[in-house]
Order: structure tokens, then C-alpha cells, then sequence
């Protein structure tokens, strides 16, 4: 018998599957095994499945005695998840399952990042299947991929068999919130090539750590330190550092916790380099080594200002508040990922906006930015704004039912990150759509936690929701 270390939590079935989702690697880009999984569970109990070439899977479940009349409701979440482990901890993504750790009343994964985004929704998307006692109309559960790295899942969906018209998304971090609408946004890629040439003096490197990284989308308000733009200010102080290799950020979307620089200086700077920075380091960790004989090439001083430069001329964090809603972001980017190697320098960003216009300009921005210093620009992975609709059945049900259970009122809200609900909403006409989650905290870091109690009273509330539609 499988030992589950979530065998005693309740819901018993939504811990059981995702105690089961947390054994097999996703990775975004790295999901076929997740997807088998799924649709192996789906055709294992007789349910109508599909999986498409990317990997997203479709499930369909007839409605249950007395819900055989009312229309399909289409529940949703991603099966990726965001990979990002502490220093010095050897987690290879690719192969090992997470380790589950009870801390309380959270849930957490030793060292790494715990998936709870999305997995969260495709345990109560599973359990909801796997128990036919439950009261739902027909459901069409719809398992996407590679949400994280640009929704690239459902952007290639075909939804052409999806008879629904109102769709649950799973995907967001707050008990207590429906979330309405969302930005649209986009990957932003900058390229450029700059020479090697001979180098003498000390090998130094510059290690940032300890900073608390968090999501790119709904924490870019608060002002958390960007590692690549701290790393790069240390860098300006020294103006007369050779650049060998820069490395900051795992994943565009993740504001960077960690960054760090290999570089020349002349011997007689070594000792005081540290001094140069002090002030500059916004709370990380810095470590700062140097060995005695220089590599046989590094950028010149010159060039390596022009990187430096171009890090920290480059706009970063919230560019415009939403005027007709108070403390919400309108538009945002963030550098998520610094390389340098082998004197190829590229920066990713992630670009966000509920206005398409501001969307698009700040995206011409970074491509001037490009081809001011001689660089190559790219973008990829856009996807569209959900827009907030004024006149919602669903809503409104979400909200009736909420306060009925709790006493209270719902928080309803657009929010600054990316939801598929834009994408499936303009392939299907006419869609209705709330996203709603449990408590989440600092996801897409290795700090990510779920809270246990809220999952048992989402998933209720979500079955509540069920047998009203």
C-alpha cells in the first residue's frame, strides 16, 4: 500500500490526488507525463477524454440525477507548474517528485516551489470526477499545459466540442475572491552580442541571494527587490569590471531572488570592491569571492558598461495604476531572466496591461531599447485581457452562494496577472467566467505554501456553487 503523508487531511480525495500529482515532474514544456496521467484517470473510470497534440486533456462527465436539463459547466486549471528551488538545494525537476511537508495548517515543498499553482485545481477538478455522489450539471473539465510560460496551453486549444458557456477557472490564490478580469500580456525577449577579448587581472565573483522573489503579476506592487536591476547597481559602482557571465532569474514571470556576476577587475580593486556596494545590495545576501588568475577573455570595460547600462535603462516593476480602481495595477513588466555567456547577452521580460494600448507601447519601448545598442528583440507568448462583464449569472450565483455560507461579502476583482480565462473567452462567444483558489502565499517560490483549511472550504464552496447552476 502507497504511503500518503496527506492521508489524513480533508478533503481526503483532493489531498489523495494531489499527493499523487506531486510525484510526477511538470515542468512547463515538460508535461506529457502529467497529461498521461490525467487521461489514464479519465478512461480508467469510462469518462469521455480527449488530449490534443500539446497536451491539454478534456474530460467530460454527464450531469447527475436531476441536473440532466442544465447547461454544461466548463471547470478549468494547468497542469504545469513553476520550478524554482533554494540555493544549494540539487532538485532535479525533470525527475524527482516533490517532498510534501505539513507546517501547521500549510502545505509546502522542501526547498522548491510546491505547485499549488495549479495543482490545487487539478485535485478538486479530479476529485469532483472521481465521485459520483457529488450534485453537478454536465461537466467539462479542461486540463491545460504550459500556462506559465505563456498560456501557451490554452492558446492552442480547440473548443469546438465544448458545448458549456459558464466556466469555474481554478487557478487564483485568495479564499474569499472572484476574480472577473484580468491583463493581458506578453514574453519580451532582448538579444545582444558583444566580444570577448583578452582579460588579465582577478576572477571575482558576485553572488546575490536571500531576497523574497514572489509573482510577477500580483505582487509587482510591493516593491520587492528585482535581483538582475541589484545586481546590475553593484555592477555600476565598479566602472572598471570586465563581465564574464551573468546569470539572475529562473523563470520571466517570478521577480528574481537571486542573481549572480563573474567578472575581471585590476588587483589592486579587488579589496575594496565590496565597500562599492554596501548600500546598493536592498537587503540580499551578498557574497563576494575573487580568484587569483583572470580567464583568457571577458568583455571590455567599455562593453561591460553598455551591458550594465542597458539592465538598468530598461523600465522595470509598475509603469500605470488603474484609475478607476484604487490599489490595482494597470500595466507592469518585469526582468525575469538575465544571461550573459560566451558574450551573448539576452534579458526577458514579462510584460502586463488591462489596456492593450499601454500594452503595445511599452512594448515598443523595450524594441527601441533593442535596436538603440545593436540588439535583436523578439515576443512571444501574447495573450488577450478578460475583460469585465458588467451582466454575470455566474457572478452573481458565486456571490449569492458565498455569502449564504459565510456571513460575508466576496471580494470581486480584476487582478495584474495572467488568467486563460481571456483566451477561452474569445474562442467561445459569450462565455461567463469567474476564477476562484484557495489561500496561496508566495507562489513561484521555493516559499510557496497552501493553506489546508482553505482548500476544504473552497472545494465546498465550490460544490455549493455546482448545485446551484
Amino acid at each position: 500500500m502507497e504511503n500518503f503523508v496527506l492521508s489524513h487531511l480533508e478533503p481526503g480525495n483532493v489531498f489523495r490526488f494531489f499527493e499523487e500529482l506531486s510525484r510526477i515532474p511538470r515542468e512547463s514544456g515538460h508535461t506529457d507525463a502529467v497529461s498521461a496521467w490525467v487521461e489514464d484517470f479519465a478512461r480508467a473510470r469510462g469518462l469521455r477524454c480527449r488530449r490534443d497534440e500539446l497536451g491539454n486533456v478534456v474530460i467530460w462527465k454527464d450531469a447527475s440525477p436531476g441536473y440532466e436539463g442544465h447547461p454544461a459547466v466548463i471547470l478549468q486549471g494547468h497542469t504545469d507548474m513553476v520550478c524554482v528551488q533554494s540555493p544549494g538545494t540539487d532538485h532535479d525537476f525533470e525527475k524527482d517528485p516533490l517532498t510534501l511537508v505539513l507546517d501547521g495548517d500549510w502545505l509546502r515543498a522542501e526547498n522548491t516551489t510546491l505547485g499549488g499553482d495549479d495543482g490545487a485545481a487539478v485535485a478538486m477538478m479530479l476529485a469532483l470526477l472521481d465521485d459520483d455522489a457529488i450534485p453537478h450539471p454536465p461537466i467539462e473539465a479542461v486540463f491545460t499545459v504550459d500556462e506559465e510560460i505563456g498560456l501557451l496551453g490554452a492558446a492552442g486549444l480547440d473548443c469546438s466540442d465544448l458545448e458549456g458557456r459558464t466556466l469555474i477557472n481554478l487557478d487564483s490564490e485568495d479564499e474569499g475572491v472572484l476574480t472577473v478580469g484580468c491583463a493581458g500580456g506578453a514574453r519580451c525577449d532582448l538579444a545582444l552580442s558583444l566580444p570577448l577579448r583578452p582579460a588579465s587581472g582577478k576572477l571575482c565573483t558576485l553572488e546575490l541571494t536571500g531576497l523574497p522573489g514572489g509573482h510577477s503579476g500580483a505582487e509587482i506592487h510591493k516593491s520587492i527587490p528585482n535581483a538582475n536591476r541589484v545586481l546590475a547597481q553593484c555592477l555600476q559602482a565598479l566602472p572598471d569590471a570586465r563581465l564574464v557571465s551573468l546569470c539572475g532569474g529562473e523563470q520571466d514571470n517570478a521577480i528574481p531572488d537571486r542573481a549572480r556576476a563573474v567578472f575581471v577587475l585590476p588587483e589592486d580593486q579587488t579589496e575594496n570592491a565590496p565597500e562599492k556596494f554596501r548600500e546598493l545590495k536592498s537587503g540580499a545576501v551578498c557574497s563576494f569571492t575573487w580568484a587569483s588568475h583572470a580567464p583568457a577573455d571577458a568583455l571590455s570595460p567599455e562593453d561591460t558598461r553598455k551591458a550594465v547600462g542597458l539592465i538598468l535603462s530598461a523600465p522595470n516593476g509598475v509603469q500605470a495604476m488603474e484609475p478607476d480602481l484604487p490599489g490595482q495595477v494597470r500595466t507592469s513588466l518585469n526582468l525575469g531572466i538575465l544571461r550573459l555567456e560566451e558574450g551573448r547577452l539576452r534579458l526577458t521580460w514579462s510584460v502586463r496591461s488591462s489596456a492593450g494600448a499601454e500594452k503595445e507601447k511599452l512594448i515598443e519601448a523595450l524594441k527601441s531599447l533593442a535596436d538603440g545598442c545593436g540588439g535583436t528583440f523578439s515576443r512571444r507568448g501574447d495573450y488577450p485581457a478578460w475583460e469585465y462583464r458588467p451582466a454575470s449569472r455566474l457572478r452573481d450565483v458565486m456571490v449569492r452562494v458565498y455569502r449564504e455560507r459565510t456571513g460575508k461579502e466576496p471580494v470581486v476583482e480584476t487582478i495584474h496577472a495572467g488568467l486563460e480565462c481571456g483566451l477561452l473567452a474569445q474562442k467561445l462567444p459569450g462565455l461567463d467566467a469567474v476564477s476562484i483558489g484557495p489561500d496561496m502565499r508566495d507562489i513561484h517560490s521555493p516559499r510557496e505554501r497552501l493553506s489546508i483549511p482553505s482548500v476544504r472550504r473552497t472545494w465546498e464552496y465550490l460544490l455549493a456553487v455546482l448545485a446551484q447552476l
